[in-house]
């Protein structure tokens, strides 16, 4: 066990612990972060598969002092190295996107051009890696007995720990807190984008019993209808739909409580940070105007473990780099608070 006799919690963060500045090791910690460094299929801003580096550096000024979830740190947290593997193959395939993306969107016909073919399966192949790698590194975590929240890199990343969640705790729902829905069947022809992913997952395992969506204001129409013909499986709160029942006079708990109704006793976060007003997350890849304050989204967290649900586990995704580090200082007060919340609610 880490000692903790000589650890001041009120003293700076020393860059020289782990995450938080706190001095747990992975063995000790009972919350492992998995960073992900992978953006291969960004349609808009790169720049997110090296957040998680920005945003250790942020945490280093997080005062551990949570109200809602005091000392949970003491149960330790611990984020594990970025695999540089991983980042090479991103920034590679990311390349090969870059042109492939360029060419479609100038009307290029793929099968007529054997490159774009190639790119085009090394992207999807490059999804499927992904994909295994983040399944097999999540179950060993999990097979341990430890909670473990992944930190992006793209919206993508996540299904293969979405799988491993499934094999461990059974039927679950998730809580996406987006400004997109992620429910195209492929984008840009690529099978495993960040626009996809919760298609993917809804179509893939079975387990997710229940998807709520929170913030959605940008989509299309292939979404939307599978939305609606869903049988409830899926319950999206629009952004503008949430903003003129509180123009009208409801309250922010009216709301909560009846979105809470809708979530099973199981609860995974996927919290794309898009979700939230772009003011918080301007380097964000896909920004749109509109979402949320951070702690409207703190207040919803809160009130769902107070309901008794359990939080078995969370990602958080989508945080940009910038050049004043105003995206991976929100990014990593975020994160404390979905650590704390999945420890306490464990």
């Amino acid at each position: 066990m880490t000692d903790l006799s000589n650890f001041d919690p009120n003293s700076p963060g020393n860059p020289n612990n782990n995450i938080f500045g706190l001095p747990f090791t992975e063995d000790d910690a009972q919350l492992v972060i998995l960073p992900i460094p992978w953006e291969v299929t960004v349609s808009c801003a790169a720049g997110t598969a090296r957040s998680s580096e920005h945003v250790f550096k942020a945490s280093l000024q997080v005062d551990l002092f949570d109200f809602d979830y005091k000392d949970m740190w003491k149960k330790g947290i611990y984020m594990r190295p970025m695999d540089k593997k991983i980042l090479i193959k991103s920034d590679y395939l990311r390349k090969e996107a870059e042109l492939y993306i360029d060419y479609i969107t100038k009307g290029g016909i793929v099968e007529k051009n054997s490159f774009m073919c190639k790119s085009l399966k090394d992207i999807n192949e490059g999804g499927i890696f992904l994909n295994d790698w983040v399944y097999q590194h999540t179950k060993q975590l999990l097979d341990k007995n430890k909670l473990v929240g992944l930190l992006g890199g793209d919206h993508s990343t996540p299904l293969g720990f979405f799988k491993a969640i499934a094999e461990k705790h059974g039927d679950f729902g998730m809580l996406q807190i987006d400004a997109h829905c992620d429910l195209r069947k492929s984008y840009e022809g690529f099978k495993y984008s960040h626009a996809s992913v919760m298609y993917n997952a809804l179509t893939e395992i079975p387990e997710i019993t229940k998807l709520v969506q929170l913030g959605v204001r940008d989509f299309c129409d292939e979404e939307w209808d599978y939305v609606c013909n869903s049988n409830y499986r899926i319950v999206t709160y629009l952004d503008k739909d949430i903003k003129e029942r509180l123009y009208e006079g409801q309250t922010w708990k009216q709301i909560v409580d009846e979105l809470i109704h809708h979530l099973p006793q199981q609860i995974f976060i996927s919290f794309d940070i898009d979700g939230l007003d772009p003011k918080l997350c301007p380097n964000t890849g896909t920004p749109v105007q509109g979402g949320f304050e951070t702690e409207q989204i703190f207040y919803l967290i809160k009130k769902i473990k107070e309901s008794g649900r359990k939080i078995i586990g969370f990602d958080l995704n989508e945080i940009g780099v910038g050049e004043y580090e105003w995206d991976s200082n929100v990014g990593a007060r975020v994160l404390y608070k979905l650590c704390n919340v999945l420890l306490a609610s464990n």
